[in-house]
């Protein structure tokens, strides 16, 4: 789950992270207001859940209250299209109207959870405020890194190190060491996945400031932090994924293709996207059903699919274990009673209680196309996709 700056940078404060002085604004007069509190100039950004908003245009530097109220009505009501968004962009609703800084240089700090490992690892780096990805690519013995023992949190010989890769001498050392220890703080307490301030900004008083904040969570864990759920803002995320969860359907989600799919585990759904396009074909979306024996799953999973008008065909790839087949067909067969599908559908089932499942099928008398295998749906499935014009 993602979250807006202005709520991140709330969060590092409450951690003891400085932040630079500011409100959210959801009206160009808020911002004028605003801007007139921090004293007359202001920096107005873009809030939405994405990166790239400065190339884009959705960060602006006001002089003048005036100016932050005209860049604020520049933002607030439009879409922001960055290279992190769909070509349609994401609807700015609001604007964060923050004081100016000076800023002497900008650094970069992150944590993220390091899958192999199976630790939060932190990332420090002297070159700040561009993407973290250009810095590897061309200066890759710029970005120190560290490993963080959840037991015992981040060691303060730790953060000595990362500073001095940052090139930080004096002062400097301690309070960004300070700082990397209240972060690391923040991403246990609340489940973060990802944690990652850049810039780092260090002012002309020599001071350490997060000019830019970004938090993910962990989905999972999120039962746990009822006042994180709060903060979500579904107008920025995407509306199939939206209703996929309301639909109680988790683990969806929307891609660029024509092909509806529907399987159980993540790896197998994972698989079905590789192999569609091995074919010579795109998914519509990633969905894993689940091990969960209802036949309501089903049918819910086949409203996403006609709720989504770049669907052309449809693959069902279940392989049972905890998955029953014959469920799997039972809800097939509701779907086809409650909705009015007509799109083709391939089905291949395998596993727990299959012949009972293709028996359901069978004497369903509903218009399917049978799969003998895995790359035989995928096939079919691209063939029907390309036919059903």
């Amino acid at each position: 789950m993602k979250i807006h700056e202005y709520q991140a940078k709330l969060l590092l404060s409450q951690y003891g992270i400085p932040v630079p002085q500011g409100r959210v604004a959801s009206t160009p007069t808020e911002a004028k207001e605003i801007t007139t509190e921090l004293g007359g100039k202001a920096v107005i950004k873009a809030q939405i859940y994405a990166g790239g908003r400065g190339k884009a245009g959705g960060i602006k530097v006001a002089s003048t209250p005036e100016e932050a109220e005209r860049a604020a009505s520049q933002l607030i009501g439009t879409r922001l299209v960055t290279h992190q968004t769909s070509p349609e962009g994401i609807p700015v609703t609001k604007v964060l109207v923050e004081e100016a800084c000076e800023i002497e240089r900008e650094l970069y700090l992150s944590i993220l959870i390091d899958g192999t490992a199976r630790l939060p690892l932190m990332m420090a780096s002297e070159a700040g405020g561009i993407e973290i990805e250009e810095v590897a690519q061309s200066s890759p013995g710029k970005i120190s890194r560290t490993y963080i023992e959840l037991a015992i949190g981040l060691q303060a010989y730790q953060g000595r190190k990362l500073a001095y890769g940052m090139n930080l001498h004096g002062k400097q050392v301690g309070e960004a060491t300070r700082l990397m220890a209240n972060l690391c703080n923040l991403f246990i307490a609340k489940d973060c996945s990802l944690a990652e301030i850049n810039p780092l900004a260090i002012t002309a008083n020599g001071k350490l400031v997060a000019l830019d904040a970004k938090l993910d969570f962990d989905n999972s864990a999120l039962f746990r932090h009822k006042d994180i759920q709060k903060l979500q803002d579904e107008e920025q995320e995407e509306a199939l994924e939206v209703q996929a969860r309301k639909w109680g359907i988790n683990n969806y989600v929307k891609l660029n293709g024509n092909i509806g799919c529907m399987l159980n585990g993540a790896g197998l759904s994972m698989a079905a996207n590789d192999l569609i396009q091995h074919c010579g074909g795109r998914a519509a979306n990633f969905l894993d059903i689940g091990v969960v024996n209802n036949t309501n799953r089903v049918v819910n999973s086949f409203k996403m699919f006609i709720a989504d008008p770049r669907v052309k065909a449809v693959l069902v790839n279940i392989f049972g274990g905890i998955a029953r087949a014959d469920i799997i067909a039972r809800g097939i067969v509701e779907a086809y009673k409650q909705l009015d599908i007509r799109f083709p559908v391939i089905i291949r089932l395998a596993g727990t209680n299959v012949e009972e499942g293709k028996r359901i099928l069978a004497e369903s008398g509903i218009n399917f196309i049978e799969a003998k295998d895995f790359y035989d749906g995928a096939y079919k499935a691209v063939e029907a996709a390309r036919d059903n014009k």
